[in-house]
């Protein structure tokens, strides 16, 4: 059957993915850019790319790789500071627009929307018909182009979607799924990883088409039910739907990068005050609190990192710097450290009555309500301890599961 069948179909999904977004942001803000290789750094000082347009993937620069080597690739090299506020605009915008194709959109990141199609079918026609109108819409808001894969489930779609890049689209119908897969590393597919890979290869299961060799029960008894999705997924059936709200989230966390081998205890101590804030304050957007914190110094041998427990559950910056500094005291000895990290593990809902044992201290909640709504207006730390004054110069940057809605919106 034709890929374009005029077919009502049983479920369709449609993946968008844009095409080197933040990099397309810049040769679009900034045409002298436009046909140029361009790297986008945290900052002018940042020495790692976070991605690159695709005339600097054609030379072989690629996310991950140092400045110092993509010059030497290609010495025409055009390094951007990278500008997350403007990157998550970008975003907020397109996947507001998107609501014009269907309501149900899950924002997967910050550069990726999977829409549910099924149920608009009678309404703006085929599901083909319906990417290609939100092609349009993504480009009408935002000026960029976007790979689009449509198939009858996510994992299918988003595949389909990475096949022709950039500007790609792809269809899978449904009833071609599983032929289309056949073929396919079972570890192409999204969430697939090395340790589920891994546990497959053992049982010469490599492909999407060898999972048919395999009963479903030896994946649901080792793995439970994301096990049996796995074997669906490889056949072309992922059941998982879109999701159109955002989880509670498991923890929130904040890091950065520090100079190389960082000994200065003042300085190490300005980085974990700045996480000890960030954190704070986004517990505070979304009103929760945490009693559990992983506090850590990234080492040449990996992290050295504990886990610390406040009293009571807190959104309190200064109990949770407090609880940073007895990591410093306790737990580090000179020892050159290159990135902080500090992470409330168990956000909960904050407390709606008083706790009989513990006093809340009114006059530092409303301190740290009316900080919140200047630092809101004006910009992130307008209010601040002072010796963040001395905090590190590079921007933030927008981590891989940022949302433009609930408790992933921050930067």
């Amino acid at each position: 059957m034709s890929a374009f069948s005029p077919l009502r179909w049983p479920r369709a999904v449609a993946l968008i993915d844009m095409n080197a977004f933040f990099a397309s942001i810049e040769q679009r803000d900034f045409p002298e850019l436009q046909g140029r290789p361009v790297g986008v750094t945290n900052g002018m000082t940042g020495t790692c790319i976070i991605t690159s347009s695709y005339e600097a993937r054609r030379r072989g620069i690629q996310t991950g790789m140092r400045v110092k080597q993509a010059r030497r690739l290609c010495p025409e090299f055009v390094q951007r500071p990278a500008r997350p506020e403007r990157y998550a605009q970008v975003s907020t915008a397109i996947m507001q627009a998107l609501q014009e194709i269907t309501p149900q959109v899950e924002v997967f990141s910050v550069d990726e929307a999977f829409l549910e199609l099924t149920d608009c079918q009678d309404a703006f026609g085929t599901p083909v018909a319906m990417a290609r109108r939100a092609r349009n819409v993504v480009f009408r808001v935002s000026g960029l182009q976007c790979s689009i894969g449509v198939s009858g489930d996510k994992t299918t779609a988003k595949h389909a979607a990475k096949l022709h890049k950039p500007d790609g689209f792809t269809v899978i119908p449904p009833w071609e799924a599983r032929a289309r897969l056949h073929h396919v590393p079972l570890t192409q597919l999204c969430g697939i990883k090395q340790g589920i890979g891994g546990f497959l290869a053992q049982r010469g299961i490599h492909t999407c088409g060898d999972m048919q060799r395999l009963p479903i029960s030896v994946l649901a008894q080792r793995f439970g039910n994301p096990g049996r999705r796995i074997w669906l997924m490889a056949q072309g059936l992922d059941p998982e739907p879109v999701h159109t709200t955002v989880p509670p989230p498991k923890s929130i966390g904040h890091g950065k990068i520090m100079p190389p081998a960082t000994r200065d205890r003042r300085v190490l101590a300005t980085y974990l005050l700045h996480m000890a804030q960030k954190v704070g304050a986004r517990l505070r957007q979304h009103q929760l609190q945490a009693q559990t914190f992983f506090i850590g110094l990234l080492s040449d041998g990996g992290y050295v990192a504990h886990k610390f427990r406040s009293v009571r559950a807190t959104d309190d910056s200064r109990e949770i710097y407090a609880l940073c500094k007895d990591y410093l005291a306790r737990y580090w000895s000179g020892w050159g450290a290159h990135q902080v990290q500090v992470t409330a593990l168990d956000p909960r809902p904050a407390d709606v009555q008083q706790d009989l044992f513990f006093h809340r201290d009114e006059r530092l909640a409303r301190l740290n309500t009316v900080m919140d709504a200047v630092n809101a207006r004006y910009g992130e730390f307008t209010l601040a301890p002072a010796p963040l004054l001395l905090r590190s110069n590079m921007p933030n940057v927008i981590a891989p599961a940022w949302k433009p809605y609930g408790h992933r919106q921050t930067i």
